[in-house]
């Protein structure tokens, strides 16, 4: 039992960790769950979206769009963390608390495991919490734990199966050869989804290192739905699904470009940064895609439909053309436009 000391400072610190994630928004930034806030933590849910994964994208972008569930989720799991956190630091319930722990450390690898530009951060704290929070569950934590003072208190859940799968004080309820099979089986989970995420965000297992399948670096803007509109503007959708969340990608400079590779229509800075918000029409209430001092600017996870005015006459005769659009840092995203009767 002496021994078992030495999971103190995990417990305690794993404890923090999930402690401070909800004290944050409930204590000491509550502008974090204030939907008028610029901090509002429905922005930062937005930017996982280009790199999550199982599904978890449309999941997200589901949520977005019904705000009743995007703010009870928010809350619920911003309060579970609050508590989970508590009570692994004073040792109460403490066995459940790590596996819900664990809970956390999966969803936040699945939505955020691909972020981080320079060390994959968000990978690297989910990897450690999970582990962490796999050894608290099976191995318990019984010293300096308020689970000790409630089963002296009832004496009686010494032989409680719940109990003993809940607190930390007590072995769990189960015989040599199911706690060694539990364990095995939970170190196989551990490593394989830690070993396969780091794999599939970075390669460097049986691959050489890449910089993953969504870039956490440099900006990417998904085109489709381009038309040319018979007053001769050009209406597209966009999608900002790369790069940093920490900077904005700025569009500025729209060429129209036809078959010939001849430049038909340009807009420049000043003229993206000139358009009318109204004619941006963003799926989203949140990261957006909007005029800005240089162009068109967006945050990563924006999706929009955007509309350039007209710059000259109708182009139907030079039909096809192709929208090429060009971002701060010279990357190129285009895309072959459809003709639009009216």
């Amino acid at each position: 039992m002496v021994l078992s000391l030495g999971l103190l400072s995990v417990r305690v610190i794993q404890g923090l960790i999930c402690w401070g994630g909800g004290s944050r928004r409930f204590i000491y930034g509550t502008q974090k769950i204030n939907p008028h806030s610029a901090h509002w933590m429905a922005n930062k849910f937005q930017t996982a979206m280009p790199g999550a994964l199982l599904g978890l994208e449309h999941v997200i972008s589901f949520m977005l769009q019904h705000f009743w569930l995007l703010y009870a989720g928010i809350i619920i799991f911003s309060a579970a963390e609050l508590f989970v956190g508590a009570f692994l630091m004073i040792g109460l319930f403490t066995r459940i608390s790590a596996f819900i722990s664990m809970i956390f450390s999966v969803l936040l690898m699945l939505m955020f495991g691909w972020q981080g530009a320079t060390c994959i951060d968000e990978w690297t704290m989910a990897a450690c919490n999970l582990a962490m929070g796999a050894t608290i569950f099976l191995c318990g934590s019984p010293h300096y734990a308020v689970d000790n003072i409630l089963l002296r208190k009832n004496p009686s859940w010494e032989k409680s199966w719940l109990f003993r799968w809940c607190g930390g004080s007590l072995s769990a309820p189960l015989g040599d050869s199911g706690y060694k099979k539990l364990a095995l089986w939970t170190l196989l989970f551990v490593v394989v989804f830690d070993i396969g995420t780091y794999s599939h965000y970075r390669g460097s297992v049986v691959t050489w290192f890449h910089s993953g399948p969504v870039s956490p670096t440099k900006h990417h803007i998904s085109l489709d739905s381009g038309v040319l509109n018979p007053d001769g503007s050009v209406s597209f959708h966009a999608y900002l699904n790369a790069g940093t969340p920490e900077a904005p990608v700025n569009i500025m400079d729209a060429w129209l470009i036809n078959s010939q590779g001849e430049k038909v229509a340009h807009w420049d800075t000043r003229m993206l940064s000139a358009i009318p918000a109204a004619n941006f029409h963003n799926d989203y209430d949140y990261n957006k895609f909007k005029p800005a001092l240089y162009g068109i600017e967006g945050e990563v996870g924006a999706k929009a439909t955007i509309t350039l005015p007209a710059t000259a006459e109708p182009q139907k005769d030079e039909m096809p053309l192709t929208l090429r659009l060009v971002d701060s840092r010279g990357a190129e995203f285009s895309i072959t436009l459809k003709e639009k009767t009216e």
